[in-house]
């Protein structure tokens, strides 16, 4: 089982064939510099209409905030909805173990000495996080890696390097991301092995808009 998570989403059509087409995690941008920023408020709109709908077989609705703080987080936490939070930015494992346990986050690492000690910090701070009961369940990640850009804090298109990938795959629930197309998505799972992976603009018609076939087509070529 490799769990998909479709990042990005920001209209209720778009959401609705990510769920018809088995995506199990819905990610929504609450960071405004990106072209695919949602408003707390549509949000919760699109996640209400989506569990109205589908019911226990919603996918979970996960936020994307870089450096937000943690009362904020929270307060969109209620107002959208969401099940997960991904935080994307600088925090710290102590931010982590703020929202916990609602958190996971994602590393950005530009080597693999980076990504070991972050992923020592960020783990303990999970694990050691009351209540710590979800991180337990399977279908809950741990961290998510995507491509470093120096300017651009996701959604690049860039891919993610394989060995640091790889190295945390095999000792966490990582979510793989970065240039993850329907093309190449198998060799990509096939070379790390991980728990699950989040795509973005490798199923977009244009930003912020998704290509509902290519969606389709990712998720088939997974299953």
């Amino acid at each position: 089982m490799v769990y998909v998570k479709i990042c990005g989403i920001t209209n209720l059509e778009d959401a609705r064939c990510a769920a018809k087409v088995g995506a199990d995690f819905l990610g929504f941008i609450f960071y405004p510099p990106s072209p695919r920023y949602m408003a707390p408020e549509q949000a919760g709109e699109i996640t209400r209409a989506i569990r109205a709908e589908f019911g226990d077989a919603s996918p979970r609705c996960v936020g994307v905030f870089v450096d937000e703080p943690a009362e904020a987080v929270r307060a969109v936490i209620e107002t959208a909805g969401l099940d997960l939070v991904q935080l994307h930015g600088a925090e710290t494992p102590a931010d982590v173990a703020a929202l916990a346990p609602y958190a996971f986050k994602a590393l950005r690492p530009q080597t693999l000495t980076e990504a070991q000690a972050a992923a020592e910090n960020y783990l303990t701070a999970i694990y050691l996080s009351p209540p710590s009961t979800v991180y337990c369940l399977p279908s809950t990640p741990h961290l998510l890696i995507d491509a470093y850009h120096p300017r651009q804090m996701g959604g690049t298109g860039l891919v993610a390097d394989v060995e640091i990938a790889r190295w945390l795959a095999e000792r966490c629930r990582l979510l793989l991301a970065g240039g993850l197309t329907p093309e190449n998505v198998t060799h990509a799972i096939a070379q790390v092995h991980p728990w699950g992976v989040d795509v973005s603009s490798g199923v977009e018609a244009s930003k912020g808009k998704k290509d509902h076939a290519k969606m389709k087509a990712f998720i088939e070529a997974i299953r």
